[in-house]
């Protein structure tokens, strides 16, 4: 409620003008653009994403950057989406009563979106979203490709659906609702649709694949028979699903908030708050650490002989590929900040922060903003490792470019088709 007389009790503005399953359909269509611009900007840098995510050759009878085929499909889910904003405020002028009884319009979108990606018969990057639904056929089970065949690419996917672990739980949540006699879709989101706990376990998904990827890698590096002191025993691999095990007790306790007695359980209200906190404030830096140490590679945290070693600048890394270092230091920056917009709750003038449905919107789109950046760096940081800890690997995959005379096989990228040649980096000092 924001306070409107105007709105029925269960809408409020914001709802009015974009009920949930629009913002879900935002979301997600905002994401494709988000990976377009990923993929332009690393072509820029001379970052080969297909060498990353070890994509096969295929023919194809005309030759387009992948990020224009990213951008394209961006378009084609564009349109409908805004034709159908458009139309809905057309037909319900803002009136609580008619947005709620033409729920079909936004819902039925949802689906066409749906339709599109789960069944890609269509010409428009047809082959790119086949690729891209294989991929997700294997996360979702927490399933993990091996090195070889792409399991960068595995990995960048399934971290991608931890930040869109609430949206999915929306998207549940509107079609419940939507499935229910009595409620509407674009109604005041009843989040506990479905049971109590459905929407938490929903939430969770994302976190249980990279868990148990996390798990599968740790015990390939236990079987190896060829691991040796410089891979290690996957330690690292432990403490990867440690970070990712420390977002569910923020998950419970934060259903637990909503929609239980504290002394049922016996505690207070207060001691239940504090344990949330503190859940929270774990699971935060720990992943911000995670995310600039080990994600990034980055020396921040490293001991002060390697942070301010003379061959790089200081907290960063001897190799890097964007242009100042100014853009890592503020990427830092704001991934610090935005890992703890979860401080909203804490203030006494936002304590209903949460509870606003443009509020929710607002910090589940700066998570995918995160993401996004995040997506830039970490990429950038793989290239980096196959570049220089694996130079025949990167020079390989430069030869067979030469042979062609036109760079590798045309290859799709997870929602595009990969078309350009792999080019040797430059790293700037």
């Amino acid at each position: 409620m924001d306070g409107d007389p105007a709105v029925e009790p269960e809408l409020d503005t914001f709802s009015l003008i974009l009920p949930l399953p629009y913002r879900i359909a935002v979301i997600f269509v905002l994401g494709v653009w988000a990976w377009g611009v990923n993929l332009h900007y690393l072509s820029i840098l001379k970052i080969d994403a297909a060498t990353l995510v070890k994509y096969h050759a295929r023919n194809a009878s005309s030759i387009l950057p992948h990020y224009r085929r990213t951008y394209r499909l961006a378009a084609a889910v564009t349109v409908p989406l805004a034709f159908s904003i458009l139309l809905f405020w057309v037909i319900t002028h803002g009136q609580p009563s008619l947005v709620l009884a033409w729920d079909i319009l936004p819902q039925s979108l949802l689906f066409l979106l749906a339709i599109f990606f789960l069944l890609p018969f269509q010409r428009l990057s047809r082959t790119g979203r086949y690729r891209f639904l294989s991929t997700l056929k294997r996360v979702s089970v927490g399933g993990l490709a091996e090195a070889d065949n792409g399991k960068f690419g595995d990995i960048l996917l399934a971290d991608v659906l931890t930040s869109y672990a609430k949206v999915l739980g929306d998207l549940f949540v509107s079609g419940c609702m939507f499935l229910s006699p009595g409620l509407s879709s674009t109604g005041k989101p009843n989040r506990n649709c479905g049971g109590a706990y459905m929407v938490p376990l929903i939430i969770s998904i994302p976190s249980m694949i990279r868990l148990r990827q996390c798990l599968i890698e740790f015990l390939r590096v236990r079987n190896n028979p060829n691991t040796s002191a410089s891979t290690g025993w996957g330690g690292q691999h432990l403490a990867n699903a440690l970070k990712y095990s420390s977002a569910f007790p923020v998950i419970v306790l934060s259903a637990l908030q909503r929609g239980t007695d504290p002394k049922s359980i016996g505690m207070s209200e207060a001691g239940l708050f504090r344990l949330w906190l503190f859940f929270v404030f774990l699971n935060s830096f720990y992943s911000f650490y995670w995310d600039v140490a080990k994600d990034w590679d980055l020396t921040l945290f490293a001991p002060s002989s390697v942070r301010n070693n003379p061959d790089h600048p200081w907290a960063l890394r001897r190799h890097t590929h964007f242009h100042t270092r100014e853009m890592y230091y503020g990427a830092i920056l704001i991934d610090l900040m935005l890992r703890c917009t979860w401080s909203f709750k804490l203030s006494p003038h936002l304590d209903h922060f949460n509870d606003l449905e443009g509020s929710i919107f607002i910090m589940e789109f700066l998570e995918v903003l995160r993401r996004w950046l995040w997506i830039f760096f970490r990429v950038e940081t793989e290239w980096g490792k196959l570049t220089h800890e694996l130079p025949e690997a990167a020079e390989s995959a430069n030869v067979t470019a030469v042979r062609t005379n036109r760079g590798p096989p045309a290859e799709d990228m997870l929602l595009e088709d990969m078309m350009e040649s792999p080019m040797s980096p430059t790293f700037p000092k």
